[in-house]
């Protein structure tokens, strides 16, 4: 009998000494050039990883099997291996790459090349362009519908979303929208293109069946000056329920019902808050702020930010990359 009370003793240690699973976030350091690594149910930082100059846009494929970094002054896209953690190779990307967005199929990525006024749309398998689209002045937000139908640009000095037609690789429409417009998001069910206007202080939500506008967004935060309240980044929930929207120097999180467009609270975060992440469950989202200097954990249910996590200098892009146990 005690041997078999040793070997259950043994077995429960080795349970407990069994690292749970956790999904990994990835921030990138626009002044650092580098990766940022937290394990996201700790909250502490796991590692750094050095990349190309001056990264900002990142995404993980649909496999999250690689990332792929917007190095802009390399004028390139680096694939990262997610296994490894190392970079495997680099895309030819157009001058000047900001943020980027990949089709459904996983193969190709449309990337905004603000120098060129052009989009570039690169097949990942061959590394080779397939086609680029002249789009309006400064191209910046990028983002694919999720049927694959569309692919839409916004650019910052025309002030327009470009909408790409991805079976002819061809500009078929362009929507106005507020001043120096910076991030485009699609809902998950496609219906609604949800865009961010730094100058305009606005987020216009517009209706993709018709591609015109279904109402504009304003906010106002007691206190600061409404040229201080400047949108950028912009996450949705899967059900449809909330926008979370980056006011940059307003140091705030909006939180608005996406059902009613209307907003419902602003959360207090980090200085010069960035672009949004959720993790995988949607309980947390993160942020990245770029003159603290860190990154802000906000209880998506208690509606509150839990913890701030130190980065590199200038944390821009972020993504959350499930575990795989």
């Amino acid at each position: 009998m005690p041997a078999l009370d040793g070997r259950f003793i043994f077995i429960a240690c080795l349970a407990a000494a069994t690292p749970a699973f956790a999904d990994t976030v990835y921030v990138s350091n626009e002044r650092d050039n580098s990766l940022t690594v937290i394990d996201s149910e700790t909250l502490a930082v796991t590692g750094t990883i050095a990349v190309g100059q001056r990264p900002r846009g990142i995404l993980a494929d649909s496999k999250f099997t690689r990332l792929y970094i917007c190095a802009s002054d390399d004028d390139a896209v680096q694939v990262l291996d997610l296994a490894t953690g190392k970079i495997i190779g680099a895309l030819p990307s157009g001058a000047d790459p900001e943020q980027f967005a990949l089709h459904p199929d996983d193969r190709h990525l449309y990337i905004s090349n603000e120098d060129d006024n052009i989009a570039t749309v690169v097949d990942v398998e061959s590394r080779t362009v397939v086609a680029q689209i002249e789009v309006g002045v400064e191209p910046e937000g990028m983002a694919v519908s999720p049927d694959g139908k569309w692919a839409v640009n916004t650019s910052e000095t025309t002030n327009m979303v470009h909408w790409i037609d991805t079976a002819s690789q061809a500009l078929a429409d362009n929507t106005p929208v507020g001043q120096r417009p910076r991030h485009a998001e699609f809902s998950r069910d496609g219906k609604e293109l949800w865009v961010s206007s730094e100058i305009g202080g606005t987020v216009t939500v517009i209706d993709v069946a018709t591609r015109r506008e279904k109402k504009t967004l304003s906010f106002a935060v007691k206190g600061m000056p409404a040229d201080q309240i400047q949108p950028v980044g912009v996450a949705l929930t899967r059900d449809g329920a909330l926008a979370f929207v980056a006011l940059g120097p307003a140091n705030r999180v909006a939180v608005v019902d996406a059902r009613t467009l209307e907003v419902e609270r602003y959360l207090l975060v980090g200085r010069r808050v960035w672009h949004l992440a959720f993790s995988p469950d949607e309980s947390k989202l993160f942020t990245t702020n770029g003159i603290s200097n860190d990154v802000s954990v906000i209880d998506v249910k208690a509606m509150e930010v839990v913890k701030s996590i130190p980065v590199g200098r200038a944390p821009w892009g972020v993504v959350v990359v499930p575990s795989k146990p």
